[in-house]
């Protein structure tokens, strides 16, 4: 039997710097290809266990950092990492800008000190663009939401970096999330609605 969970609706958040948030909406199933026990969400869930599930094996909507779209089984959406993730755990929008106003700063020394780039596009490689080092100090998001990976390419760890959170602050490298492990930082992209 297959059970389908709504959670409640969530107002449209109003943010200074981009209007209103865009509507959020994922749906996760207990097994893979879309079986089993599934739930709808429109709003942030801190806990997956809270809301009756106990595992997420395939997703569809916007997840992790990916774009929109079916994700059938947990190595579409996590395959391409250098990490392995089996279960989700946790999720929540992210509210971004268009690519055309995205913008942050990237800094060689923690608290926004040394060498800086401010950064509108994406960069497969920074050190391609001119960053002579592998890491980066701190980060000021001034506009949008972007991801940082390890490696070049898109590649390795992933860190969110959004104008909502920290007030778009970033001033040391173990700000850029709990999982967070060193300062490289080898390319970043915008999160595209």
């Amino acid at each position: 039997m297959h059970r389908t969970t709504r959670s409640p609706m969530m107002q449209p958040l109003v943010n200074s710097g981009m209007g209103v948030a865009p509507f959020f909406k994922v749906t996760v199933f207990e097994q893979e290809h879309f079986q089993g026990k599934c739930q709808e969400f429109t709003s942030e869930c801190c806990n997956i266990h809270e809301c009756g599930l106990d595992i997420i094996r395939s997703i569809r909507g916007q997840q992790f950092i990916l774009e929109r779209g079916e994700y059938p089984h947990w190595d579409a959406y996590s395959g391409s990492l250098s990490y392995h993730v089996e279960r989700l755990m946790s999720l929540r929008p992210i509210y971004c800008a268009s690519h055309m106003s995205s913008r942050m700063m990237i800094f060689e020394r923690e608290n926004f000190m040394g060498r800086s780039v401010e950064l509108c596009d994406d960069y497969p490689s920074l050190q391609a663009m001119g960053w002579s080092m592998p890491e980066v100090g701190s980060m000021h998001v001034q506009c949008g939401a972007f991801v940082c990976y390890q490696y070049p390419g898109y590649r390795g760890q992933q860190y969110i970096m959004e104008c909502e959170r920290h007030s778009g602050d970033y001033q040391h490298w173990k700000n850029w999330g709990s999982h967070c492990q060193t300062p490289q930082i080898q390319s970043i992209r915008r999160i595209q609605h």
